[in-house]
């Protein structure tokens, strides 16, 4: 009997500190926002991070995904940041420009771009602009000289289907007329197969990353025209850079610099990862690892490899140190943005 009593009175005054040992996320489940539709690369990756983040989480937690869409995935940046909890049980895929709303002062920004707690990103990424085939713009001069310009879906301001081909404007000359409002990336197919558009400006890692891109590439029906990276990527070696044009135009050296700072998105690649403002840094710090580690995962390269999907990983530290960068902008280069984007 005494031999029963201590054993329990063991086993009480050790459970609080077994408890008090256990990782903060087992049990628990973790949150993808994804601002985009289902089908959306965004939350193509969501949905990868979903089936291997979680084992190298200590506790292993449990993976959802939810798909928020709307301007641009202001809404689900806006939602992270006002309506989830600092306890890193949410996590984000945003657009990476979202924060020009910001600096150009936009009412519906309800977050502060430095604030977030950043996780990673899969690459550093640049962009390219694509034509239907059959349209009459068959080169940059057509659409320099055109009445008529050519039209080109986005979701809204502050993303890449809108800002790029406006920069196009500003730098270039080119001329397109913009249409916004399409809720993700699959109205925009189905709007330039019908014909309602004939351009869209999307991120180099989008467009070689799912279908109908794939085909249409393949088979002709859209041509890439130009390219934002600084140097030509290797699976389009025979599109011009805007750097490349911008010293065929000769455009000023104001609007080089402009350019540049604009194209400084790029840093944050196709598809970065946030949280929640405020989350402790020891957990920021697990979720960092643990992205990092998943994206070594060997069944996701495999899986990466077989979409198409090029693995160059930026880390939260480097994210975090951009969007301090990126928001501090001297006010000329504001007004200049704000310019741009038709503000």
């Amino acid at each position: 009997m005494k031999r029963m009593t201590l054993a329990l009175l063991i086993v009480l005054l050790l459970s609080p500190s077994l408890r008090a040992q256990a990782p903060f996320y087992q049990g628990k489940t973790i949150r993808i926002v994804v601002g985009y539709l289902a089908g959306d690369v965004h939350d193509l990756w969501a949905r990868t991070y979903s089936r291997h983040m979680g084992k190298y989480i200590p506790g292993n937690p449990d993976f959802i995904v939810q798909n928020m869409p709307g301007a641009g995935t202001m809404i689900a940046a806006n939602h992270i940041y006002n309506l989830t909890k600092p306890d890193g049980l949410t996590l984000g895929s945003i657009a990476p420009a979202l924060y020009y709303a910001q600096l150009t002062g936009r009412k519906e920004v309800q977050f502060d771009w430095v604030k977030f707690t950043w996780i990673g990103s899969p690459d550093r990424n640049g962009h390219l602009l694509f034509m239907r085939s059959d349209t009459p713009y068959k080169t940059l001069e057509d659409i320099r000289n055109a009445k008529e310009p050519p039209r080109c879906s986005a979701t809204a301001i502050g993303t890449s289907g809108h800002d790029v081909p406006k920069l196009f404007e500003d730098t270039l000359g080119l001329k397109f007329r913009i249409i916004t409002g399409y809720p993700g990336g699959g109205e925009q197919d189905l709007a330039l197969e019908r014909g309602e558009v004939q351009c869209r400006a999307i991120t180099i890692a989008s467009f070689f990353a799912r279908e109908p891109f794939h085909t249409w590439h393949k088979t002709g029906f859209v041509r890439i025209l130009i390219q934002t990276a600084r140097q030509r990527h290797p699976k389009i070696p025979d599109v011009p850079t805007i750097y490349e044009l911008m010293d065929q135009y000769k455009t000023a050296e104001a609007k080089r610099r402009q350019a540049t700072v604009y194209l400084g998105a790029g840093g944050f690649g196709a598809w970065p990862i946030v949280s929640s403002p405020g989350v402790p840094l020891d957990r920021a710090k697990i979720l960092r690892e643990a992205y990092t580690k998943t994206l070594k995962d060997p069944e996701l390269l495999e899986e990466a490899k077989k979409r198409g999907w090029e693995i160059k990983p930026v880390s939260g530290e480097e994210l975090e140190a951009l969007a301090k960068e990126v928001i501090s902008q001297p006010p000329e280069v504001v007004e200049w943005l704000k310019k741009l984007l038709g503000k």
